[in-house]
Formats: C-alpha cells, structure tokens, sequence
C-alpha cells in the first residue's frame, strides 16, 4: 500500500471520528418522539413560553402558556376591551370569536384558545352578560311545520312603536294583568262575556251605556246613590 494512500485513510478516520465527535455535541434535527422536524403542538397541553426557569426576568412571574384551551375567567370587561385570568393566575386578554355578539359580564367563565400571545374566547361556559342581535333592514322568524317559542327565566319585553297581532285565537293565563291606554277601542261582532268574583269600575268622568234591551238582575240589594237621578 502507498504512502499516499495511507494518507487518503488517515484523512477519512479522522473526518469520522470529527463527525462523531461532533454529533455528541451538536442537537439533533428529530422531535421528541423521534420525528423530524419541529414538535407537534398539542390543543389543551399548556406548555411553558419564553425563557427558563433561570432566565433573567423570569423570577416571580409565571410563564404564559405557549398552546391553551381551557376555562378563563373574566376579570375586566369594559370598552369592548377583555381579559380573562387562566387557571394558573395569568392574566390574558382575549378577542371574542364567538358566532353571536356576546358581550360578557365580570365572573363569567369563557372557553379560551391560544397561542403565543394571542388568545380568543370561543365558548361561554358559565356566563351572565349580554347576547344582542342587531340585523339591519326587515327580519322574519319563521317556524316552518313546527311552533315558534319564545321564554324568559326573568320575563319577556316586547317593545317598537306599534305591535299587530292576527290570530285565529288567543289565549292569556296569568296571574296578574295590568292595562294602561291612552285611549282603548273594543269592537266585538258576536258575545262579550265576562266572569269575576268582583267587578269594580271607576270613571273619572263621565261613563255612558248605551244597549237596545239592559237587565240588572241582583239577588239581593241595589243601591242607587247620586245627587239628581232621573228616569224616563
């Protein structure tokens, strides 16, 4: 063998053993599982940000999550501006995303996502605030084949400049109803009944009864009372 050639050998070891040398030191292109290339971000595994425990800046303060979806409570909601606290004491601000204009109340609980720094609420968990639903020009509900239902834990209002109702019929239950008109107009073609236990009616005024045949039948007492009562 020549000299030349135990020369070429010698170079190839060396660079062999440089590489492996080198390998020891040098990190490795493969995730943590083994894959190559960068780790597998994982939705609902809060993973710390930024620097290490031992970075400067770092003492004290607890590290963001760099991935998150969880619970947040809502500690200042104000201007359109929110901020939710993690459950690890982090305060964030999030932009709601939700499919309808919610607008949440200080306590309420959201579903929050994030990433880095950002962060959007997409799910109200336990919430207290405001749902508004602003649609511009003319909007009809319409219940197709089925019953249209509206309910309130606390009550329902209906409010606009003239209210119209067409019916075939209507039914009222309710333990308490309250009437208050300017002005009230009753037109009914066929028969006006009304049942009471007790019937009570003050006019101010004047109070004028006109009919074709009038009966007052009583089982006991009538009692006419006034200044001037004039008959024929």
């Amino acid at each position: 063998m020549s000299m030349g050639a135990m020369k070429e050998s010698d170079r190839a070891a060396a660079v062999r053993v440089d590489a492996a040398a080198g390998e020891e030191h040098a990190p490795r292109a493969y995730g943590a599982h083994g894959s190559r290339g960068a780790d597998v971000l994982r939705i609902g595994l809060p993973r710390a940000g930024g620097g290490g425990a031992g970075d400067p800046g770092q003492e004290g303060a607890a590290a963001l999550p760099r991935e998150y979806l969880g619970p947040g409570q809502v500690t200042a909601a104000e201007g359109g501006a929110i901020a939710v606290e993690l459950p690890g004491g982090q305060p964030v601000a999030v932009e709601m995303a939700l499919a309808l204009p919610y607008e949440p109340a200080v306590g309420d609980t959201l579903l929050v996502i994030g990433r880095e720094e950002r962060y959007y609420a997409i799910g109200v968990l336990h919430g207290a605030g405001r749902t508004v639903l602003s649609l511009q020009g003319d909007v009809a509900v319409h219940a197709r084949d089925g019953e249209l239902s509206l309910s309130g834990d606390k009550g329902v209002a209906i409010r606009g400049p003239e209210l119209e109702v067409q019916a075939g019929k209507i039914r009222m239950v309710a333990d308490a109803v309250v009437q208050r008109f300017t002005s009230m107009v009753q037109r009914v073609s066929a028969l006006l009944s009304v049942q009471a236990s007790e019937s009570h009616t003050i006019v101010e005024k004047t109070a004028f009864t006109k009919a074709k045949n009038a009966t007052i039948l009583t089982e006991e007492t009538v009692t006419v009372n006034g200044k001037q009562i004039l008959l024929g």
